[in-house]
């Protein structure tokens, strides 16, 4: 049996619009983001890395511009992306999968958002529910027998995706605090005979219509008059066939088309008690000791930032494929330009990369303050650098028939992306290094 969904949306000829594309499939290799010799990459990091970026090089560039035009789900992707055994690149080699811990994922992950923003974040979604059940969970203490029933429903999920290449999806936002670590989720789950019955609803649900399962974060309720307490968040997996789940909302947005963030609703849902995704508690715990888990939306707007300025320098240079080979590297504000890029982009990568590579349980507060600098440096960079592109570029490269408009665009959404918008992560830095724990000003 093959879990992979039909894509509704499919059909699309890449070239029945007239448009350019990438013809990246022609191009000579791009180079690693990452040197593996510079930035001291181990040899499997550097593996997943090559594999990431040359299935994203020959295959989902080419796609790209069809997904975003048509807001469609990158069905053929997941397709290629389960060919290459990379559904499950978290999930423990002990398991079946590629083994990858957060910082090994993420390098691979930024790979792919050279090529299709859309594309590496809807994996994201994918990958962080084994991401948080394998490396994540792995690392916390946990009872034995709180671990034999993590160890046993886990092995269901991964079987499914190894074995049948089913997608999982992760709809966090309903639009309130809950997302933010705030407040408790308003998706609830009720226990009844054998599982649970969930109802709420989840909006820019990401991968809505197109993944088999939703993880679902949902906040388990005793009993009729139970306060929601976030100490009560479970992680479930719900079927997408499953009775009382339904999709709704169009799906038009600026950029990260190919997502499908749609509105989720559930509406008295069973779900099996097997279809846990972590035990009772658990999540709670993981969120509260491993705030890194929350980064794993920024390799897409890293791959972005990259391919805005390889563009440049190519489009520059006359070498980008679709454009004249017009030389205009000769200009003084056009070096000034491409020199101000490549500090914007050392910096991002810098303290990105010093982020994930100290990710780990219980970080210090130093650690803590550069996460949420390097998420805001990632996500408004990319967007500063994909501006500064297309000024430098001009107006040619403002045309659908080229990339840099598209990665304008999906660089845009990156700062208003929770848990950790722009704006939260100020407002935590801000706090955070002015009150140490305890700290107020009252009294």
């Amino acid at each position: 049996m093959d879990d992979l969904k039909p894509n509704n949306d499919q059909g699309h000829n890449h070239h029945d619009r007239g448009e350019v594309t990438n013809s990246a499939s022609m191009a000579k290799p791009d180079k690693p983001m990452f040197d593996p010799v510079d930035w001291k990459l181990s040899a499997f990091e550097a593996k997943l890395c090559t594999e990431t970026r040359q299935l994203a090089q020959s295959k989902f560039g080419d796609r790209a511009p069809d997904i975003d035009r048509a807001a469609c789900f990158p069905t053929e992707n997941y397709v290629d992306l389960h060919k290459h055994d990379l559904m499950g690149i978290c999930i423990p080699k002990s398991l079946g999968g590629r083994g990858a811990d957060l910082k090994a994922y993420m390098l691979a992950a930024a790979e792919i958002g050279r090529y299709c923003g859309a594309t590496a974040l809807t994996f994201n979604m994918h990958v962080s529910s084994c991401l948080w059940t394998g490396f994540l969970a792995d690392s916390l203490e946990m009872d034995s027998a709180t671990r034999a029933e993590h160890e046993h429903k886990r092995q269901t999920h991964y079987k499914r995706i190894i074995e049948n290449g089913a997608i999982y999806a992760q709809p966090f936002s309903e639009g309130g605090d809950a997302a933010a670590g705030k407040a408790a989720f308003s998706t609830t789950a009720r226990v009844t005979n054998g599982g649970w019955i969930i109802n709420g609803k989840k909006i820019f649900a990401s991968l809505s219509g197109h993944a088999n399962y939703y993880g679902v974060l949902c906040t388990e309720l005793d009993g009729p008059d139970a306060k929601p307490s976030r100490a009560n968040t479970m992680y479930i997996a719900i079927d997408s066939t499953a009775k009382g789940v339904s999709v709704e909302g169009e799906w038009d947005p600026l950029g990260m088309r190919g997502t499908v963030s749609r509105t989720l609703i559930f509406k008295d849902v069973f779900v099996p008690s097997e279809e846990q995704l972590m035990p009772r508690g658990v999540y709670f715990n993981a969120a509260k000791r491993w705030p890194h888990m929350f980064m794993t939306l920024t390799p897409s707007y890293m791959g972005i930032a990259q391919a805005a300025y390889d563009f440049t320098i190519r489009y520059l240079r006359g070498e980008q494929p679709g454009t004249p080979p017009v030389k205009r590297r000769m200009y003084a504000t056009k070096q000034l330009a491409v020199a101000q890029m490549k500090i914007m982009l050392e910096q991002t990568k810098s303290i990105w990369f010093q982020a994930i590579s100290e990710a780990r349980p219980n970080p210090s507060k130093d650690a803590l303050l550069r996460a949420w600098a390097a998420q805001y440096s990632v996500m408004e960079n990319s967007n500063e650098i994909s501006q500064l592109a297309v000024r430098t570029c001009g107006g040619q490269a403002m045309l659908r028939s080229l990339q840099l408009e598209r990665l304008y665009r999906d660089s845009r959404c990156g700062a208003l992306m929770l848990p950790w918008t722009a704006e939260l992560c100020t407002d935590m830095l801000g706090k955070s290094i002015l009150y140490e724990a305890g700290e107020s000003d009252d009294g």
